[in-house]
């Protein structure tokens, strides 16, 4: 896997533009190349940490030397940039900025996979990963000074500052509120179908039929109802529910996310081992103390991942929430996308995906964690 990988960023180093330079936000950017940037040795300088990665690769236990490789690949895409920046962008111009091309990004993307990649093979704490991850990110910070302040997508963050940060909060409140409500809704959904098992097939063909509805359609389903209530309803109108905004967006959030947590929580509490209840049972618990200390602690790790597929469906979810003014970094996509401006597409693209990563790793980390307590 880790010579495909590495195969892979070589091709994208050499194939794919590295970067695009342009006089200002208006102009198209003009593409450059790798070899373009300041000569074929260079260029074949930046890519010999993924060629020695790769040639590594094939030798029985790459372990470390792999991982030094890669993350020397990594700390050397920001130092690129910022060659890139001193050899196309004209100082004179202030206006000028320079572009992340495809071939970086595609790198960047490949070299991430190879280290989780590593990590899933030589099994390192998941401590390690998250500083590898780290490493980069601090560089990058470091060689804003040294002229990475003049790429575009720092350049778009820096005039929209406050609303990046306010778009962000946001988006966590929104997709808080969804997991929340869903965890909640979809235990209790799950607790009256085991109760009620009639209500089983009924009740997961609503919600399957529920997932099938296009995200924009069901947000346009829900405007006529919400701004009838708030005009039948003064007070649903004060508290700020109306046809558009917060209120339908986390309505339609919440009916997605109800099918992995109702059928994550069914699907735990049902997997427990009946002859562990009937042992607790026998030792004379009561119902509630059987749910609570005996089902509920076992069940835990399989509810855990629906928690974690919930998270990461709203955290992507929620951008589309901004089409009717619920806010959250889903406006900078829609915005830049109006105005065929790509790095204001990113500037709202990339936190979602860093959002999704990290809620992602640590819920699943949780998971598997509680998953071997249980096993032991």
């Amino acid at each position: 896997m880790l010579l495909t990988l590495m195969t892979l960023g070589l091709l994208a180093w050499w194939s794919l533009p590295v970067a695009s330079s342009a006089p200002n936000r208006i102009v198209p950017g003009d593409a450059v190349y790798a070899w373009q940037v300041a000569g074929p040795a260079m260029a074949v300088l930046a890519s010999l940490p993924m060629a020695l990665a790769g040639w590594v690769a094939r030798q029985p236990d790459p372990g470390w030397r792999s991982l030094g490789l890669v993350l020397l690949a990594l700390l050397g895409l920001p130092l690129w940039l910022v060659l890139c920046v001193h050899q196309l962008v004209d100082p004179q111009l202030p206006q000028a900025r320079l572009g992340i091309g495809a071939g970086s990004w595609c790198t960047l993307f490949v070299l991430l996979l190879a280290l989780l990649d590593l990590r899933t093979r030589q099994r390192w704490p998941a401590g390690l990963y998250i500083a590898c991850l780290c490493v980069p990110l601090v560089v990058t910070a470091l060689c804003l000074p040294l002229g990475l302040d003049r790429l575009a997508l720092w350049q778009e963050y820096r005039g929209r500052a406050d609303d990046f940060w306010l778009a962000v909060g946001e988006h966590l409140l929104l997709v808080g509120a969804t997991v929340a409500l869903s965890l909640a809704l979809g235990a209790a959904l799950a607790l009256l179908m085991r109760r009620l098992p009639a209500l089983q097939r009924a009740g997961f063909g609503v919600l399957n039929f529920m997932q099938t509805i296009p995200s924009l359609a069901l947000f346009g389903l829900l405007l006529g109802p919400l701004a009838w209530a708030a005009q039948r309803f003064p007070w649903l109108d004060q508290l700020g529910i109306s046809g558009i905004g917060w209120a339908p967006a986390l309505v339609a959030l919440v009916t997605y996310s109800l099918l992995p947590m109702v059928r994550n929580t069914f699907v735990a509490l049902e997997g427990v081992d009946r002859g562990v209840i009937e042992a607790a049972r026998g030792m004379g618990m009561s119902r509630g103390q059987m749910f609570w200390q005996v089902r509920l602690p076992l069940a835990l790790p399989v509810l855990l991942e629906g928690v974690r597929i919930t998270t990461v469906q709203a955290i992507g979810l929620t951008a589309v929430a901004a089409l009717i003014g619920a806010g959250g970094l889903g406006r900078f996509i829609f915005q830049g996308l109006g105005q065929a401006a790509m790095d204001l597409v990113l500037l709202g693209a990339l936190p979602i995906l860093v959002m999704a990563m990290l809620a992602d790793g640590v819920l699943g980390n949780l998971s598997r964690r509680l998953g071997r307590g249980v096993t032991r």
